[in-house]
């Protein structure tokens, strides 16, 4: 027999949608917030010569620069104000959870609850400030040197140019950290990923297109064509089989009743476990450690051809062995790293135990935790497994065949991801607006009997 809330989530459809107000207001709102943010991405710095840099570009595709741009929806490849859209800010939220597990002092602020929330937030939005400043001058500096067969790629190159450009990517980061914290609080869903999904959706029509000419002009085959759709269909739906997946660890808990005479009997529960629980953050982070390296490459005079900078960038390239290597390798340990921030198997195992609450066969206390952390571990290294599968996968299919788009598994994951977390943020939405409908008819019945 289904359950009350069940019977009510089975009754949501269109019409439910179009009373939810609050609903439709949300989705405007982040609607028009994406569409000012690509709006944004394509404002160029000032001094910069728009079709010498889009050759240099179309030259560069190749490496880990292309990838950046995808992420950034082309705002790199157009030098835009969000040229380095919100990675600066992941950088330092990085940076800071690293700092909270390593300083006891920011361990402390973190347990504050909402003042401690806040003051983390804080931290982060000047490191995020730093980051932007120094990545935006060595941005400057790249430029400056940036050349291609018809010139330089700055029209005036100088110290004011830096200054300029240097203010001016601070100023677009600052501005989409900000639009990425509206859209989480007055939108739907998480803004910085939004952000990131946007960018990603904004290159699909180019680079479906590309694949298509491709085909028409025969530098891919027709069974080639329909390989790489059809595995792109698969690792969608083998990504969303995945992320809905969960290990449910039977709970069960004593149902005390009342009066003398009455007796008392165990209910049973769940506690779920994703099998991806660290989702997109992991594949993110190392995307973002990796264009990181290569920004820092490329700033050692690039117009050498056999320096350790030009060296590295060249090992950095899709399908390369570092590449694959480095990259599977941050997966795994921002898999661990992120999980073993948002699930305290110690905590949890505190928790049940102060509520009465045990896992059958599992002593409460630190018997507990550590079948929670051996459980943890165990779903951790499944899920770091299937995000190198679907993130190097793609890239070792383009290392072997030319394909003339950066649209790897990273952006399938990160695009199937959001949306399903979107979706459910809609369906919460509209299951809230259903509950407030029926509590207000409750109340109407009420008085009319009165």
């Amino acid at each position: 027999m289904s359950s009350a809330a069940e019977r009510l989530a089975s009754n949501i459809n269109f019409s439910s949608f179009s009373k939810a107000k609050d609903l439709k207001k949300r989705l405007l709102f982040t609607l028009f917030a994406l569409i000012a943010y690509r709006f944004g991405t394509y404002v160029p710095i000032p001094g910069i010569d728009p079709l010498i840099l889009s050759q240099y570009f179309s030259e560069s595709k190749t490496n880990l620069l292309g990838m950046f741009d995808v992420f950034s929806g082309g705002a790199l490849s157009r030098m835009s104000l969000f040229a380095l859209a919100v990675f600066p800010y992941i950088s330092a939220s990085i940076i800071m959870q690293l700092m909270t597990t390593i300083s006891s002092k920011l361990e402390a602020i973190k347990k504050e609850g909402e003042s401690g929330r806040k003051k983390i937030n804080h931290y982060t939005r000047c490191l995020t400030v730093l980051l932007s400043a120094v990545q935006g001058y060595g941005l400057s500096v790249s430029l400056n040197a940036m050349t291609s067969g018809y010139g330089n790629a700055v029209v005036a190159p100088g110290v004011f140019f830096n200054i300029s450009t240097t203010i001016s990517i601070v100023a677009g980061t600052m501005f989409l950290m900000w639009l990425g914290e509206q859209i989480t609080s007055r939108g739907i869903g998480n803004g910085i990923s939004l952000i990131i999904f946007s960018g990603i959706i904004a290159n699909l029509p180019i680079a479906l297109s590309a694949l298509f000419e491709s085909a028409r002009t025969g530098a891919i085959s027709t069974f080639m064509t329909l390989f790489i759709l059809l595995m792109s269909v698969a690792i969608i739906m083998f990504v969303v089989w995945f992320e809905r997946a969960q290990r449910k660890i039977l709970i069960q808990y004593p149902k005390r009743m009342a009066g003398p005479s009455a007796m008392s009997q165990n209910e049973s529960s769940h506690l779920p476990l994703k099998l991806n629980i660290s989702g997109v953050i992991p594949p993110i982070f190392a995307s973002t450690i990796l264009s990181t390296f290569l920004a820092l490459s490329s700033f050692g005079a690039p117009s050498e051809g056999t320096n350790i900078f030009s060296n590295l960038s060249r090992m950095l390239a899709h399908g390369e062995p570092l590449f694959i290597t480095v990259f599977i390798l941050l997966i795994w340990f921002f898999s661990f790293f992120y999980t073993a921030i948002v699930f305290n198997p110690m905590e949890t195992a505190d928790n049940l135990k102060k509520n009465g609450s045990f896992i059958p066969g599992i002593r409460p206390g630190k018997n507990t935790a550590e079948y929670l952390d051996y459980v943890l571990t165990r779903l951790t290294v499944l899920g770091a497994s299937y995000l190198s599968l679907i993130c190097i996968l793609p890239e070792i299919i383009r290392a072997n065949y030319t394909i003339p788009f950066v649209i790897g598994g990273t952006s399938l994951l990160i695009v199937v991801s959001v949306t399903i977390d979107t979706v459910s943020q809609i369906y919460s939405h509209l299951l809230a607006q259903q509950y407030e409908s029926l509590i207000k008819k409750s109340k109407l019945r009420k008085n009319k009997i009165r």
